[in-house]
């Protein structure tokens, strides 16, 4: 079996929001996630190539730059079809493939057209490797070609790809030995083996100077073997350019159902289409989940994972869609949520498609505050008293939650972790946004006809408001502090005691201590937050304004400009966000700083990939693209700075 590392940063995602893929610019499929967005991934290696008769040994892999292939590659406008053209000096075959998922469909197309750029005829092969490690691992696959449908099966428990094309294939291979024989342009005809790996080969003959030749290559999906030979019949049962003009059509509908681009200009209105379209990938269909970007980084081995669904990062993202006008993607996400909540009212940190817990660091606050926050937020814009009935039970059990996870001591929400998933405190990012879940759960009260509940969580959102002012300014450094009641190792909390600085220790019922230092004075995008979008003081608040002020004057980074979460950030070097600059964008906007917010949102516009997504990190140092592309938050926060522009008459 052929195996590389998968990359971590990839360059465009495609798909349907019940198929997910990503790939690279050379077109290369990495992972292919289905029937739902975030688990499970099933691909393990997806090669395309040409064995050219008289001009090449091998198979000459044009998904990659081996050969000296050379790749153009770029979204179809206002799509999310992929398109690739390889081409290489050494050999008279170009190679143009176009990826994309039919919406409604249980079936991926990989369309490819092959053109003759020559002086003579060319006979050659079509190579295409495919090795499908379902559930992300090496055990129990079974490969099999089936002759009653031309196709390739790569089969693991409930998971079944039907891998085949219009055109009939002229030869084929499952099993062991499968890449050394692609490789060498000769199958075997082995039909079935319990191994992952298969390809399948066309065989095309004198190709005339200028001619084309298209071979579509489909990825049928089932539940069933029945169920993916069905899906692939569906496929097979009309034209690829059917297909690919049904799809087309689909992507510019949604689009023409949202609200356009505001303003006249080109760049602006791409990435605001281009966002669109990616918030719409990353929106699971069935389940409604809205996940944060597309898995890259499977083994953690340099973060915890990001293909999982965030309260506070959808809550910004249905934001953004209700802007826009696509309020029934927001509307099934808080359906969604329903299925989240534990018992006692919180939600946690992050779930799967399916509601059920993801892999965590332990409670943080922030996570279901944002949520109740955004249905309040959905339902100023949908004013649907049919949602406001279905959420509120989880809003009430929600609101106790908050309202009773108080320290006496501060008034303001217990420890938990910060919305970085870095550090264990009383965060003022937090307590400003259980502010805005309780201020939004006393709106949903007082909207039933429920005054008393109405009166308890604003009298609690006010507490927080208080106790923010009187414990939470820091006039050394003109800025809010990040939290209180900071836990840190005990050696931290030895050499604070030393310097003088307030500390406390807490012992559980266990005899474990827990060290803390009173106050984290470090400075963080976050504090932006208890203004924009939580409202608990206004931006034209002094201490904002210091707070903004600070932010810019700590966070900018020297080099490529854009802001950095924090001080002393080491998370992937420490590099400026999308998000974070954006979200600074915002407070200019609600300042009325139109020259500065526009300058920061041009920032996040020229540092977009080529490929037109946004990504969640810039290189410090070189301003390329340094990790997750693309993230649904950084598009979101980008839609609602366009937004905020237009309303204020400012984005032209």
């Amino acid at each position: 079996m052929y195996t590389t590392k998968k990359p971590y940063l990839i360059d465009a995602i495609v798909g349907n929001s019940r198929f997910l893929a990503s790939l690279g610019r050379t077109g290369r499929m990495y992972r292919l996630w289905w029937p739902h967005i975030d688990y499970p991934q099933h691909v393990d290696e997806i090669r395309s190539g040409l064995y050219i008769e008289g001009a090449t040994p091998v198979t000459t892999w044009f998904d990659g730059e081996e050969d000296g292939w050379r790749h153009e590659a770029s979204y179809v406008p206002r799509t999310n079809m992929f398109k690739t053209t390889a081409t290489s000096e050494r050999f008279p075959l170009s190679a143009e493939t176009v990826d994309y998922a039919v919406p409604g469909e249980d079936f991926v197309v990989r369309q490819y057209t092959f053109t003759n750029r020559g002086e003579a005829p060319v006979s050659f092969r079509f190579m295409y490797y495919s090795s499908f490690r379902s559930m992300e691992t090496p055990f129990y696959h079974t490969t099999q070609f089936e002759e009653a449908n031309d196709s390739l099966m790569h089969l693991r428990h409930e998971y079944i790809f039907s891998v085949s094309s219009s055109n009939v294939c002229t030869g084929y291979q499952a099993g062991a030995g499968v890449w050394e024989n692609a490789q060498s342009g000769h199958l075997n005809g082995n039909g079935i083996d319990m191994k992952p790996d298969g390809a399948l080969c066309w065989h095309i003959e004198k190709l005339e100077p200028g001619a084309a030749v298209e071979v579509p290559v489909y990825i049928a999906a089932g539940q069933t073997r029945t169920a993916s030979q069905q899906s692939l019949a569906k496929a097979k049962s009309q034209p690829h350019t059917y297909w690919y003009e049904f799809t087309e059509s689909n992507w510019h509908r949604f689009l023409n159902d949202a609200v356009p681009a505001p303003g006249t200009r080109s760049d602006i209105r791409e990435l605001y289409e281009r966002s669109l379209l990616a918030m719409k990938l990353m929106s699971d269909e069935k389940s409604g989940s809205v996940v944060a970007a597309p898995e890259f980084d499977e083994q953690f081995s340099r973060c915890g994972g990001y293909s999982y669904c965030w309260g506070r990062d959808a809550a910004f993202i249905t934001t953004a869609l209700d802007r826009v006008g696509l309020t029934e993607l927001s509307s099934k996400f808080y359906e969604w949520t329903l299925t989240a909540q534990d018992p006692d009212g919180s939600w946690q940190q992050r779930h799967y498609h399916d509601g059920r817990l993801a892999p965590s660091w332990g409670l943080q606050i922030d996570e279901g505050a944002s949520i109740i926050w955004g249905m309040w937020q959905h339902y100023l814009q949908v004013q649907d008293e049919a949602f406001l009935q279905n959420v509120w039970p989880a809003v009430e059990r929600g609101a106790r939650f908050l309202a009773g996870y108080i320290d006496a001591e501060t008034g303001l929400p217990a420890c938990s972790m910060d919305l970085w998933e870095e550090r264990f405190a009383e965060h003022t990012y937090s307590a400003g946004a259980v502010f805005g879940g309780l201020t939004a759960a006393a709106s949903f009260a007082e909207r039933l006809g429920k005054p008393e509940l109405a009166s308890e969580w604003s009298h609690a959102a006010e507490r927080i408001r208080q106790s923010i002012g009187e414990l939470c300014w820091n006039e050394e450094k003109g800025a809010f502090y990040r939290a209180l009641k900071l836990a840190v190792p005990e050696a931290v909390y030895r050499e604070a005691r030393q310097q003088g600085l307030g500390t406390s220790v807490s012992v559980n019922a266990k005899g474990y201590t827990t060290y803390f230092l009173e106050h984290d004075p470090i400075v963080d995008i976050s504090l932006i937050g208890i203004s924009v979008p939580f409202g608990v003081f206004p931006a034209d608040d002094p201490r904002m304004v210091r707070t903004a002020d600070t932010i810019e004057q700590y966070l900018t980074s020297p080099a490529v400009g854009g802001i950095k979460r924090y001080e002393n950030d080491h998370y992937i070097g420490g590099n400026p966000w999308i998000l974070t600059t954006l979200w600074l964008c915002h407070y200019r906007i609600h300042r009325g700083q139109y020259a500065e917010a526009k300058s920061l949102l041009q920032w996040a516009i020229d540092h977009r990939t080529a490929a037109g997504l946004l990504p969640e990190q810039v290189d410090k140092q070189t301003g390329e693209t340094a990790w997750v592309v693309p993230l649904t938050w950084s598009h979101a926060m980008f839609i609602l700075a366009v937004t905020l522009l237009a309303e204020h008459g400012q984005l032209d």
